[in-house]
């Protein structure tokens, strides 16, 4: 109710449709260097996103808290802005879907566990890793954080929508040191139920990750089969999935212009956007209030479909697949949850099938080192020689490069390695046909 002002006030001043979306968020986080606290934060905040329409065009406001004196702001601001606007894209407040299947993740239990329970587990988590291995020669750091959010829209058509999510992150680093060798790794653990963290399995990982990778040199610099570890397909995904983004094929900027209906990646390929899937990214309803929907991107190489919003959808002549994101007052397009359809082999089957060959499992630099325009990349990375169908010795300081529709496309078998990551991505290794490697 106490919203009401700001329509009755968008109203008096010919804002013909008015919408708020309000995003509410809580964060907590600490961490441990050398067993003591060396960070601590708790915050509280709250963003206020307000749209109208005023002769047929968008205007937008915001404000970080709310007020009768906000709602004047947020009005005067809007019409203000409409008026110098020059974008002649179509203006839509929506009115609202006829169904919703919604979903609850939100756990209240997370709040109910004391700091000092999450505290514990830190200093637990930093105790494992230290005596995980003889190599291991400091903790980098232990760190716990978590978030709660919601989010709620409502607009002049009556449409009101409101959603809760949360979850908790811990994260541990390791550094080791073998001959004149150091390394360091990390590991990580997402969830929002508390009772799921295994403080030494986390640990385990975080040694692991940090030892395999004493030993390494760069190998021979050449053309290789390889196995991509989830980490980087993972990173590769977020910037293959963009070319569906309906505003990008629009401006011409996409690679996927023209290819609905056609093939774009290896039969192997399966890519789905599942925000109905339940766990801690479920959305039922988009930022413009749309019912999202579980959807396939790419079906066995295919490409099925654009990912659009509103506005993108009316240029096209077709309807939304409830992709809308907010970006700060623009309004974007993005994937919720995207999964990549595992397959039935396992890591170990993965590196039986190459024999010899290359594991990569981190890429750097993919923001300077992959042309969006083109595909192509070079991105300097690590991982290992696979040798007689199993992991061998580390690699170290060697490049790869390609283009990410031919990696795409030479994909030979997907792994059923599933890993979830926090960008919300869910995805498994990849056999990929050839990839080139410079090393020495």
């Amino acid at each position: 109710m106490k919203y009401d002002k700001f329509f009755a006030l968008a109203k008096e001043a010919g804002i013909e449709e008015a919408e708020l979306y309000i995003g509410e968020s809580y964060s907590l986080s600490f961490s441990l260097f050398h067993s003591e606290v060396d960070n601590y934060s708790s915050n509280k905040s709250m963003t206020i996103l307000a749209r109208g329409i005023v002769n047929g065009k968008f205007g937008t406001a915001t404000c970080d808290s709310w007020s009768n004196e906000h709602a004047k702001y947020l009005v005067q601001e809007i019409v203000n802005n409409a008026n110098v606007i020059e974008n002649e894209d179509p203006a839509f407040i929506f009115e609202g879907s006829p169904k919703y299947k919604k979903i609850n993740t939100f756990n209240p239990n997370l709040s109910k566990i004391s700091i000092d329970e999450k505290m514990k587990k830190l200093y637990e988590l930093e105790t494992a890793i230290k005596n995980g291995d003889p190599r291991v020669i400091e903790v980098g750091g232990v760190e716990y954080s978590e978030s709660q959010e919601s989010v709620t829209i409502m607009n002049s058509k009556g449409l009101k929508l409101a959603q809760k999510s949360n979850y908790f992150v811990y994260v541990g680093q390791a550094v080791a040191r073998e001959g004149s060798q150091t390394k360091s790794g990390y590991e990580l653990f997402l969830e929002n139920d508390f009772a799921k963290f295994d403080v030494q399995k986390l640990a385990k990982e975080v040694v692991q990750n940090t030892v395999d990778q004493l030993g390494g040199e760069a190998c021979d610099s050449k053309t290789y089969q390889a196995v991509l570890s989830p980490n980087v397909v993972k990173s590769l995904l977020s910037f293959f999935v963009g070319y569906a983004d309906a505003e990008d094929v629009q401006k011409q900027s996409s690679l996927f212009i023209g290819k609905l209906g056609q093939k774009v990646a290896s039969r192997k390929i399966t890519l789905e956007d599942k925000p109905l899937k339940r766990n801690i990214f479920s959305r039922w309803f988009d930022d413009e209030g749309v019912a999202t929907y579980n959807k396939a991107i790419i079906k066995q190489g295919v490409l099925q479909t654009y990912l659009y919003n509103l506005t993108t959808a009316a240029k096209d002549g077709v309807t939304t697949t409830g992709n809308a994101s907010r970006g700060g007052s623009k309004m974007g397009i993005s994937t919720f949850f995207l999964e990549l359809k595992p397959g039935k082999k396992s890591q170990e089957e993965l590196f039986q099938q190459v024999g010899n060959g290359v594991y990569i499992t981190d890429v750097q630099g993919l923001h300077a080192g992959l042309n969006p325009q083109s595909g192509n990349f070079s991105l300097q990375s690590t991982g290992f020689l696979i040798k007689d169908g199993k992991q061998d010795r580390g690699l170290d300081v060697i490049t790869v490069s390609g283009n990410l529709l031919d990696l795409f496309n030479d994909v030979q078998e997907v792994g059923a390695d599933q890993r979830v990551f926090p960008s919300g991505i869910a995805c498994s290794s990849l056999l990929i046909k050839k990839i080139v490697v410079s090393g020495k």
